[in-house]
């Protein structure tokens, strides 16, 4: 069997057979996370394994707004890698990297309207893709509307990550809560585990990047 095909078991936990893709994508996605939350550059490039891995996997499972984000993802992994990397004289930190910052209250409260009404056009996109395509979609989307706010809401706090703001990671430990759920019901039970781990690290990475500005008065 393939590397690539969710049949291709890795190992058995409990009863619950583990495929090599899924094993890696969750790997690196971890790894990925982690780094960022420290503010790490190299969570970038790492992030890009984990979106190729996830997508061939979500595919699979019918999860399919998520593989199409998966696609943004990796463009927005190597937008990410660059502006971190370059970032104008006045933005720079200690590292020479991209300085950690807030955005204004009622910018992040439009973002949020906007992502609903994302929500409510991709989920009812996502639940006719089975019927407009049936050749590359054979089966219908599962959880549309669920998996639809995962999407719009990752799309516009990734764009808040590149641009290293600290609102960010508000917006994920939300995602991250909302997809434990939907993949635990989905029964991809590892990347279940890896979304509640998520939100542990968003957490985490919450209060670090607000130390971290905090850091730059006193400075």
């Amino acid at each position: 069997m393939s590397f690539f095909d969710i049949q291709s078991v890795f190992f058995t936990v409990l009863g619950y057979d583990l495929s090599y893709l899924e094993f890696f994508a969750v790997l690196f996605g971890l790894v990925a996370v982690a780094l960022s939350a420290m503010a790490n550059i190299w969570s970038w490039p790492i992030g890009i394994v984990n979106v190729v891995l996830s997508a061939f996997f979500y595919y699979q499972i019918q999860l399919y707004p998520d593989m199409f984000l998966m696609g943004f993802f990796f463009v927005t992994n190597m937008l990410g890698w660059w502006r971190w990397a370059n970032p104008k004289p006045d933005e720079e930190d200690k590292k020479k990297e991209l300085k950690v910052s807030f955005m204004a209250r009622k910018q992040f409260l439009l973002l949020f309207f906007i992502g609903a009404i994302g929500t409510y056009v991709m989920g009812s996109l996502a639940s006719r893709l089975h019927e407009w395509f049936p050749l590359l979609f054979n089966l219908p989307s599962a959880y549309p509307f669920v998996d639809s706010f995962i999407l719009v809401m990752s799309v516009i706090t990734t764009f808040l990550m590149v641009q290293k703001k600290v609102e960010c990671w508000i917006i994920w430990i939300l995602i991250d809560m909302v997809a434990t759920g939907l993949y635990f019901i989905k029964g991809a039970m590892f990347f279940s585990i890896e979304y509640a781990v998520f939100t542990i690290i968003a957490s985490f990475a919450l209060w670090n990047w607000i130390r971290e500005y905090r850091s730059y008065s006193k400075t």
